[in-house]
């Protein structure tokens, strides 16, 4: 295999400044559509979402928003205790609590669909 050298006798970075913008487009293209997620909501599928399936961290999928706000609730007061939610859960105010609730509560394809 034939290697691309620049002028100095080093490896050319052509190919790879050809190749970025068909990278960038492939990530873009597969790149979920989360433009209407709440702020913070996405990262709350990091740990809860469809890969939780069978793990000690419950998905959130099929949850209700009210349920999903509720266990926030608790959290956020002590009610129900955590090594974490507690805390993530007193970063959120209560409008921002239920904009994320509602957004997860979204079954799965219509938080990824694209607008």
């Amino acid at each position: 295999m034939r290697r691309s050298k620049d002028g100095r006798g080093g490896r050319s970075l052509a190919p790879v400044l050809l190749a970025a913008p068909v990278l960038l487009a492939a990530l873009v293209a597969s790149a979920p559509a989360w433009a209407d997620a709440a702020p913070g909501a996405t990262a709350c599928t990091g740990c809860h979402g469809p890969a939780a399936l069978g793990s000690a961290i419950p998905s959130l999928d099929g949850h209700a928003a009210a349920d999903i706000v509720a266990q926030m609730q608790a959290f956020r007061s002590g009610e129900r205790e955590a090594t974490v939610m507690d805390r993530i859960a007193r970063g959120f105010t209560e409008e921002e609590t239920r904009a994320i609730a509602e957004w997860l509560a979204k079954p799965e394809a219509a938080r990824h669909a694209q607008p």
